[in-house]
């Protein structure tokens, strides 16, 4: 049985997670490359350093000054948090479909599931839509946690089904106050004054009456872990996804967009991807705006991305996965510090 790793104290040099540990994830970032390789699809590098970074208002990122040569001053770049921008530069370059397993940077991210640097799977298909790629990180999710992972095969909900089911309430087309009831009936307490803001309402029904319910073989959310897609999110929360027109007269248009989730937890995000430049720089200002309303600080948009969506993104899907979190679900750690050799607070 695997030990705990020892309590950290200031001047504790040792890392985390145990030997164990990181030979387990060693082997899990091999059995990664082994699947891509056996799929022909690209490795590839892109900075963790760039001019530009994501405008979403929900993100924050790292900034550092690197001087200019020959006394030429010093210039603001951004830790990413993604390599997303950088990679679809390179799918609008002909790169065809590639993969990338490296370090991204969020500030203000650091808890029992989260670091302010971590590891990100991310890859992007050319001609695949946002169902098939759910059929690949399916393939792979098989490959790497083996029998900790349920039988059964992955569950699909759309977006309204798994409000419905575990909280209760249509997103779509309950108001507010009916949001903030199910928050309160399932909190036991006061929630948050959220106001009118549905999309707010809707992500503390996720973060606490939805997720940790998502991903067991069992709905009470007990038993052996199962994977679990979420798909066809609002259309305010598309970020980099298209949309898809209502089905129906006066229904809600649909973001191709999913999440995976596994034993309760987030594990992936995943998009049918928007590949129009002119919406893009639209979805991009009304983040600025957003950001501008909230205080937040000013970012620029990444200009050389939206040339790229110009010259021509093909068609694709593309998904990012915490190799952290897959790592925990592999060993049963509890915490992200188990897995991870020196975390913020020993780094």
């Amino acid at each position: 049985m695997q030990g705990s790793p020892p309590a950290p104290s200031r001047t504790d040099w040792r890392p985390s997670a145990s030997l164990e540990t990181l030979r387990r994830r060693a082997d899990l970032a091999a059995a990664v490359r082994a699947f891509f390789a056996e799929r022909g699809v690209l490795e590839v590098e892109t900075p963790s350093l760039a001019a530009a970074t994501v405008t979403d208002p929900h993100l924050r990122s790292l900034v550092t000054h690197c001087a200019e040569p020959a006394g030429g001053g010093s210039r603001r770049l951004y830790f990413q948090t993604s390599p997303e921008l950088a990679m679809k530069r390179l799918l609008a370059a002909g790169s065809g479909a590639v993969y990338q397993l490296g370090r991204a940077f969020r500030d203000g991210e650091a808890g029992r599931r989260h670091n302010p640097e971590f590891t990100l799977l991310e890859w992007y298909r050319p001609a695949f839509d946002h169902h098939r790629l759910m059929d690949e990180v399916e393939e792979l999710l098989r490959a790497t946690l083996g029998d900790r992972l349920s039988a059964l095969p992955a569950e699909r909900l759309t977006y309204r089904q798994a409000f419905e089911r575990h909280a209760g309430v249509d997103p779509f087309r309950d108001p507010p106050e009916r949001l903030r009831a199910a928050a309160e009936r399932a909190t036991s307490g006061t929630p948050p004054d959220l106001g009118d803001d549905r999309d707010a309402w809707l992500d503390l029904l996720m973060a606490t009456v939805v997720e940790p319910r998502l991903g067991w073989e069992d709905e009470a959310g007990e038993g052996p872990h199962r994977a679990l897609f979420v798909h066809d999110f609002p259309a305010s929360q598309a970020a980099l996804a298209r949309l898809r027109p209502a089905a129906e007269p006066g229904g809600p248009a649909l973001a191709e967009r999913f999440e995976l989730f596994v034993a309760g937890v987030e594990l992936a995000n995943g998009f049918h991807e928007l590949a129009d430049p002119a919406e893009q720089r639209r979805r991009f200002e009304g983040d600025l705006a957003t950001r501008r309303d909230r205080g937040l600080p000013e970012v620029a948009m990444d200009e050389r991305f939206l040339a790229a969506l110009e010259a021509g993104l093909p068609p694709c899907a593309g998904v990012a996965l915490g190799f952290d979190r897959l790592v925990m679900l592999a060993t049963g750690a509890a915490s992200i510090a188990e897995v991870l050799a020196f975390p913020i607070d020993r780094a």
